[in-house]
């Protein structure tokens, strides 16, 4: 031991001063404190809790904002836009890393998940891509990213579904959220890996929901080839019929609401065949005009590519999910409220970080204090 050593620190009560052992080793050259490993300091200036709390705060609120308001309410702790930032996106950095790696964070626990019609239990994976604004150099302006976006998740049953057991209370939603800015291969690891952690193969089955963007369902195929179908996401087809309805009823709203109606009951209720063939006798039909065709032409071509994925009602048979409002509410929610807000553009870097924070803040409640457990694995209170 070569003496004591002063450190100051900010932690949850403020700034605290102390003193710890200092060692110096003579054959390396290099110091160390054992006592900053021991509570979890390390070359910055924060405490471990305080550096949650800076986080946390960072993830649900701009940076300036929340040290202005959120940080400051909360917990007393006077801190920088910058200082935020800066804690904000190297958290977001460790979480991506260690996800990429194959890290999960807390004990493995397989959910209950819930069945179907045929009284299967059922587990859900999805992902898709939504766009965020990007900075280029200097300032200069610079094309948005598409930011992957995929999910594990267990949907609660249905209103009628829940009525017809007395005393089936609402379970509570789960899901699990990764996110990749490298494409579609950067969400394989962790999100498999999120769906080993909490049992996905202890259900009876698996059901893939997705839209038609290119290489999502054999992503989800490779992936996870215990999936028994990939299915299309129903709205994602209605909205060629409504493209449909819109050229033929520019004007009459009535007329287009009457029209959607019946063409997306025959999708839901006869499926995506029955409809395509529909589409195809009404486009050989005369007196169709011209802006209708091209929009015939277009769902025609849709349909045709995805019609093995749009049997939604042998799918609502079997008492499974045929929309992808989960996913659609992720990318707003994990993604849309903390990265899209008026004005906001991201180096590539940092909207990396801030997704991986974001969707670790949005899964299941117990995952953002299982990562923070992860930094904590020593006997002594955090300050």
């Amino acid at each position: 031991m070569n003496g004591f050593r002063w450190r100051t620190v900010l932690g949850l009560v403020g700034a605290l001063k102390f003193r710890r052992h200092y060692y110096y080793c003579e054959c390396c050259n290099q110091g160390t404190v054992p006592w900053d490993q021991t509570i979890g300091l390390d070359a910055k200036r924060e405490t471990p809790a305080a550096k949650e709390i800076i986080s946390l705060g960072g993830t649900v609120d701009p940076f300036g904002e929340s040290a202005e308001k959120l940080i400051l309410k909360l917990s007393g702790l006077r801190v920088s836009e910058s200082t935020v930032r800066r804690i904000t996106e190297a958290v977001g950095a460790e979480i991506g890393k260690a996800q990429a790696l194959g890290e999960v964070f807390g004990e493995a626990k397989a959910w209950e998940w819930h069945k179907d019609a045929e009284g299967r239990t059922v587990a859900y994976v999805s992902t898709d891509a939504t766009g965020v604004g990007i900075q280029g150099y200097k300032g200069a302006e610079a094309d948005g990213r598409m930011l992957n976006l995929g999910m594990v998740y267990n949907p609660i049953p249905e209103e009628k579904d829940r009525r017809a057991r007395p005393d089936q209370v609402r379970p509570p939603w789960q899901a699990r959220y990764v996110t990749s800015m490298n494409g579609l291969d950067g969400l394989a690891t962790p999100l498999r890996q999120q769906a080993a952690q909490v049992g996905m193969d202890s259900a009876d089955r698996w059901i893939a929901i997705s839209d038609g963007g290119n290489g999502l369902e054999e992503f989800l195929k490779v992936n996870f080839p215990r999936v028994d179908v990939v299915i299309l996401d129903f709205y994602h087809a209605a909205e060629y019929l409504g493209k449909i309805a819109q050229a033929w009823y520019p004007t009459d709203a009535e007329a287009l609401k009457t029209w959607m109606e019946q063409w997306c009951h025959d999708l839901k209720h006869k499926g995506g065949e029955f409809v395509l063939e529909r589409l195809r006798s009404l486009l050989a039909s005369r007196g169709v005009p011209k802006a209708v065709r091209v929009r015939l032409e277009e769902a025609i071509t849709y349909f045709n590519n995805q019609k093995h994925r749009m049997d939604y009602p042998k799918y609502q048979a079997k008492g499974w999910q045929i929309g992808s409002g989960p996913m659609e509410s992720a990318c707003k929610t994990v993604i849309g409220m903390r990265m899209k807000q008026g004005g906001m553009r991201w180096g590539e870097d940092h909207a990396d970080e801030i997704s991986h924070i974001r969707a670790l803040f949005r899964s299941e409640t117990d995952q953002w204090d299982c990562f923070w457990q992860r930094k904590r694995m020593n006997p002594y209170p955090q300050i």
